[in-house]
């Protein structure tokens, strides 16, 4: 089964994650600076949660097959292109964007595999528990991407 952030250990791990990063640390691709990844990943869960509005774009991904690929089988591609909607919030003192960015995953998975999601941009219309695994793997590939 794939990692979810509606798994308790998972979000915690992620979270100790979250806790290692510094706003110094550099990246090990892309051209993201840690805060500038940490005020996407806030804007992204909050995007899931219909806190932000991104416009749909048509895509390949909105096919079924596809989109099963990528959310659980596939690694997530390095230099993905982005939404500019979820470029477009300016970092916050660092130690306020970590706790933003843990609450808002914590807000995502009290949500639950049972709540309201809104449509993904590129997916379009995915299950609740799409959500928590693309959650987790986003947030996941991001750390990654900063070596923690």
């Amino acid at each position: 089964m794939p990692k979810t952030i509606f798994d308790p250990a998972a979000r915690a791990a992620l979270a100790g994650r979250i806790d290692r990063l510094a706003a110094t640390t550099p990246a090990r691709w892309g051209k993201f600076t840690a805060p500038r990844m940490v005020a996407h990943l806030i804007e992204s869960v909050r995007m899931a949660l219909g806190d932000v509005t991104v416009r749909p774009r048509p895509s390949v991904l909105s096919n079924r097959v596809m989109r099963y690929l990528v959310i659980y089988l596939m690694p997530w591609p390095k230099g993905t292109p982005t939404a500019p909607e979820l470029l477009a919030r300016a970092p916050d003192a660092w130690p306020l964007d970590i706790a933003a960015l843990k609450s808002n995953i914590d807000r995502a998975a009290a949500n639950g595999p049972r709540g309201a999601w809104q449509p993904h941009p590129a997916f379009g219309d995915i299950s609740p528990v799409d959500w928590g695994v693309l959650i987790h793997k986003h947030v996941h590939h991001h750390l990654t991407q900063f070596g923690v």
